[in-house]
């Protein structure tokens, strides 16, 4: 088949075909511990999903506007604006299946080929692909160990010109954990508006987060009108199979983002938005019962790899992975990913999936129960003994 030459260009989602790989040793009789895929292994709070129940049984099923219906945009803007102290407005929302729209729906409209977006590396990644199949040049701000996985503001001082376009922030972030401060969030605006260009700040895991609270861009003066919030019910809620994000972003862009977004999807379930309203407005007990739980579960795995010959591994601050530093084993990242499936049984994630610069690092969620993660660390112990 002669595809479009673009497609040489989009990349994937790696942590997708491990879990294929696992699922496939699983048929075969093996018992595999997911420590790969980035999903809260909870059930959807329940009163989320009597609220959709609700939606259908009164006739929700139709086709709504592709911005999304306005009570959700109106909950989202006011949810926004009462956490992260700005004045959001409904209009400014944008509502998607999933997150991952945002992110491609933003760069799809604001970059071209001339332009350059910056992208934190190790990262999510997505970011390089679609910045990359837009035609735009893709520019990796290295995440600094030594900086608890923060950057360096030199590093990104010599990376913004007047070319980008486009600077994507992640905190807390995938695959580290790790946590921007508020003085790197001002050298990023600092730098925003001298060069006249954009922030997506990727907020998804803004309330998994373990040591004082969410910081975000947006609260910056002059970071309004070029900042693009990226934030969903996947995380938070245990919704991934729900397929419910959203953006708030410049009205100009949202009007943009949404018409992309009638070209491609239409719009979002309908009575899936009504369940969002509820997971915004409804009892929040259940969230910060799974956070707490993921608290708990991160200090096991910690403690665990940490003693486990030729794993280092930080503490992160936020979301539900660690990024331990396995360079010292006789394996490298893909290596490693790949005989701890085969040999342990345990699914994993090479450093490399998320960039170059993730060489030498392996991710594992710990979205999974404290007695599988115990198994998994014993497992993964004896594995490297026989390296």
């Amino acid at each position: 088949m002669k595809l479009a030459s673009r497609m040489s260009r989009l990349g994937t989602e790696t942590a997708f075909e491990v879990l294929a790989k696992a699922k496939a040793l699983e048929a075969q009789g093996r018992h595999m511990i997911h420590l790969e895929i980035g999903e809260p292994d909870f059930d959807t709070p329940r009163h989320i999903c009597e609220a959709a129940i609700k939606a259908l049984n009164a006739g929700e099923t139709h086709y709504n506007p592709s911005a999304g219906i306005p009570p959700l945009r109106e909950a989202i803007a006011q949810d926004i604006s009462s956490r992260r102290g700005i004045d959001a407005k409904a209009e400014e929302v944008v509502v998607t299946p999933g997150a991952k729209p945002i992110m491609f729906f933003s760069i799809l409209a604001l970059a071209e080929k001339g332009d350059e977006v910056i992208y934190p590396n190790p990262g999510f990644p997505i970011y390089e692909s679609v910045i990359n199949w837009v035609g735009a040049k893709s520019v990796p701000l290295p995440l600094r160990e030594e900086l608890e996985f923060r950057f360096d503001i030199e590093d990104l001082k010599r990376l913004v010109n007047d070319r980008t376009k486009l600077i994507i922030v992640n905190s807390p972030q995938n695959p580290t954990g790790g946590v921007l401060t508020m003085e790197d969030l001002e050298q990023i605006a600092e730098l925003a508006i001298k060069h006249d260009c954009y922030v997506l700040t990727d907020e998804v895991y803004c309330n998994i987060i373990y040591d004082g609270e969410h910081k975000s861009i947006s609260t910056l003066p002059g970071m309004r009108e070029r900042t693009i919030i990226l934030d969903g019910f996947s995380k938070t809620y245990a919704m991934t199979g729900w397929r419910a994000g959203y953006g708030v972003m410049p009205v100009a862009l949202a009007d943009q983002v949404a018409r992309l977004q009638t070209n491609s999807n239409s719009c979002v379930n309908t009575f899936v938005q009504y369940a969002c309203i509820e997971a915004i407005k409804g009892p929040q007990d259940e969230v910060a019962k799974m956070d707490a739980e993921f608290k708990r579960r991160r200090d096991v795995i910690v403690d665990g790899l940490n003693e486990i010959p030729g794993f280092k591994c930080l503490k992160p601050r936020g979301a539900f992975y660690v990024f331990p530093n396995i360079q010292e084993l006789p394996l490298g990242s893909r290596e490693l990913e790949q005989y701890l499936l085969e040999e342990a049984g345990v699914a994993a994630l090479s450093g490399t999936s998320f960039g170059k610069y993730g060489d030498g690092y392996v991710r594992f969620s710990y979205a999974n129960s404290i007695e599988n993660i115990k198994i998994a660390l014993e497992r993964i112990r004896e594995a490297v003994v026989k390296l």
